[in-house]
């Protein structure tokens, strides 16, 4: 299956049914799950990045622990709305990924989403070995949170 846009992946999915948030970057693996309703994300764990099918494996063991219906990746633009390398490397996962799993996948424009979270924790006088250690997956529940608003913005529940 192709990856879509969040609204498509919901025609797909229906409208209930977790999802799983995931924030891409070079050393870790933000993620974060929503409520069946889809109405709040919560941060679960970072994943460590060793290899593609170590990592892939991870994401796929949660996903089904949570019984996801659907992938939300954070796409990493450049501040003009480009795509650079980082976004190419995430595109290139999930093409890699969608090989692996039925389970469809939808993009979701991450900018500033780990700088926002930084900054929520930075005011919550979070130590910084704290945000360290949880910032990826909470710049993963930022990103699905960001997804399933908008979603949930074309239904009315």
């Amino acid at each position: 299956m192709k990856t879509n846009e969040p609204q498509t992946v919901i025609s797909i999915v229906g409208k209930t049914g977790p999802l799983l948030g995931l924030d891409l970057g070079t050393k870790t693996i933000g993620v974060a799950v929503c409520d069946p309703a889809r109405t709040v994300s919560t941060p679960v764990t970072t994943i460590k990045r060793r290899k593609f099918t170590l990592d892939i494996e991870a994401i796929l063991s949660l996903a089904n622990d949570r019984n996801a219906v659907g992938f939300i990746i954070g796409l990493p633009l450049n501040m003009d709305g480009s795509e650079g390398p980082r976004a190419q490397s995430t595109r290139a996962f999930v093409r890699n990924a969608e090989k692996l799993t039925d389970i469809p996948f939808a993009f979701w424009d991450e900018r500033l989403s780990t700088q926002a979270m930084e900054r929520e924790m930075i005011a919550l006088d979070t130590s910084r070995a704290k945000r360290a250690e949880l910032i990826d997956q909470m710049a993963a529940s930022f990103i699905l949170q960001g997804a399933i608003d908008n979603i949930r913005q074309g239904y009315d529940i």
